[in-house]
């Protein structure tokens, strides 16, 4: 009676630690329209930002990012010149720091204003409460970038094809992208791996 009990229990606990446990979609599909486009996200200039509100004429150029990843750091010159290029094409940019796990920390919202700041970031930085965009994006990294045309997702992955040096870079996955929107013109490579840290959710 006792082991029974027991177990019955342990089944009780397992159930309702994977109730709250979030649920984290697969990456999204080429071709799939923007998920919890009217999802809103405090933003570093103290107001509540959607996707929806962020996306430009052509389009919206989605970065999982933060303020600590090492990967992040070296690709920070790229990320602007991307959000540049993608502002210049008529597609919205918003940065999405997906981070949780570490919201108490350096990658809290005020921390957050301090890198932008340093930065000169002149697009949207958001804070993505409990992770909820990145499940729901199936991200995993930063940097990971969505980019998407008005009809659905044209482009997931890295920026281009080496994240250790901008300068050896053979494939611009992320700036052909944006041009080829930005043209009307079909993406030639559509999906690459994101390279980076992963993103820190709180269930790690």
């Amino acid at each position: 009676m006792k082991k029974s009990i027991q177990l019955v229990a342990a089944v009780i606990i397992i159930a309702v630690a994977s109730a709250f446990k979030p649920v984290i979609n697969p990456e999204l599909e080429i071709g799939k329209t923007i998920p919890s486009a009217t999802y809103k996200m405090m933003d570093i200039s103290g107001k509540e930002v959607a996707l929806s509100d962020v996306k430009g004429e052509n389009g919206l150029l989605v970065i999982f990012s933060c303020n600590t990843c090492p990967y992040v750091k070296l690709s920070e010159s790229r990320i602007k010149e991307s959000a540049a290029l993608a502002k210049k094409n008529k597609v919205g940019v918003i940065l999405v720091n997906s981070n949780e796990a570490q919201r108490s920390d350096d990658d809290s919202y005020d921390a957050m204003k301090k890198y932008a700041a340093v930065q000169g970031y002149d697009f949207s930085y958001v804070v993505d409460k409990n992770s909820q965009l990145a499940n729901a994006f199936g991200a995993t990294r930063t940097p990971h970038c969505f980019l998407f045309d008005n009809k659905g997702l044209v482009y997931r992955g890295a920026i281009d094809d080496n994240i250790k040096d901008a300068k050896d870079a053979k494939e611009h996955y992320l700036q052909d992208a944006i041009i080829a929107v930005g043209t009307g013109k079909p993406v030639k490579t559509n999906s690459s791996k994101s390279v980076g840290c992963s993103i820190k959710r709180i269930e790690e």
